[in-house]
């Protein structure tokens, strides 16, 4: 029989009512998909405040590390044209 130190850990995804995307709101461990569906529901929505739950196994997730931010985000630092900052504003345009 498992017992829940043996069960996966689950990261969890809420959708606020008033947020456009979901955001990682806690872990939990859980034997399976559906249960922490449902675990997650219960410990992450008590006051209604969520629209959709997403539940990820843990396993599942790809994370770069924040030692190595510098090296990793370096590359789009050499694409100036993501910048607006050469771009010249006509004076007639409002709200750009």
């Amino acid at each position: 029989m498992n017992t829940s130190k043996d069960w996966p850990l689950w990261e969890v995804f809420v959708r606020s009512r008033r947020g456009l995307s979901h955001t990682h709101a806690g872990s939990l461990h859980a034997p399976d998909a559906e249960m922490a569906l449902r675990n997650a529901r219960d410990l992450y929505t008590r006051r209604n405040e969520g629209v959709s739950i997403w539940v990820v196994p843990s396993t599942a997730i790809t994370a770069s590390s924040p030692d190595e931010k510098d090296p990793f985000f370096e590359p789009s630092a050499d694409k100036p044209y993501r910048h607006p900052t050469f771009y010249e504003i006509p004076e007639g345009v409002k709200h750009l």
